[in-house]
């Protein structure tokens, strides 16, 4: 009787050895280009992020932030939140979230410069400090990186378990005079997102948002 106990309890303790510690919970960061003409797609940018409300469950994390000139910076986050576990308190920060951006949009200015690699560097440092399960980034731009004088972003990318999704990603000028930019863009972008260990993708149909985060 006594063996059969000791062997009950080593079981129990495998048992407890086991337990699943692994966050399910998912992190968000949408980065949002703030250039030149590209503020006249903020609405659909706006449609998307109603969708990641409506799509989050408690305790699931949400930041919206802007592309500036200068974007390695918590000044350009423009709402960050994450969700209390209580359904009711989550569904009014998800109000007042909204309202943020929606006022965001309607009164934003354009900036300078496009400086999307320092955008990618905080929204990197800001989904690790979640400790989230999944962790991604959504960038919805054209892609082209500007720089202003004297900033430095040639720095290997730090991705390792971050999913990097470009979307509504629009042909300039030259790109329809020369589609080899447009391509030879994302190409870039893709290579300095799988040389820093991370996922990348492309969405540029809008229609069907549940592949964010499919």
């Amino acid at each position: 009787m006594k063996r059969l106990s000791c062997i009950l309890i080593g079981l129990l303790l495998l048992a407890g050895g086991c337990t699943d510690t692994t966050s399910h919970s998912k992190a968000v960061y949408m980065l949002l280009d703030t250039s030149g003409t590209y503020t006249r797609e903020l609405d659909k940018a706006a449609a998307i992020i109603n969708y990641l409300l409506g799509t989050l469950q408690p305790g699931d994390s949400l930041a919206v932030a802007r592309i500036d000139t200068g974007s390695f910076s918590e000044k350009d986050i423009v709402q960050k939140m994450t969700f209390d576990g209580r359904p009711s308190v989550s569904n009014q920060q998800k109000r007042e979230f909204k309202q943020n951006i929606d006022t965001f949009v309607k009164e934003v200015k354009g900036s300078p410069y496009t400086d999307i690699t320092g955008g990618i560097l905080q929204a990197a440092e800001f989904l690790y400090e979640t400790g989230s399960g999944r962790k991604v980034i959504l960038v919805f731009s054209d892609m082209e990186q500007e720089l202003a004088k004297g900033y430095v972003r040639d720095i290997p990318l730090q991705l390792e378990g971050i999913e990097v999704v470009a979307l509504n990603v629009t042909k300039l000028g030259g790109d329809i005079i020369d589609p080899r930019k447009y391509m030879d863009r994302l190409e870039d972008w893709k290579a300095k997102v799988e040389q820093g260990q991370g996922q990348w993708r492309v969405i540029n149909d809008l229609e069907r948002l549940e592949r964010i985060l499919e």
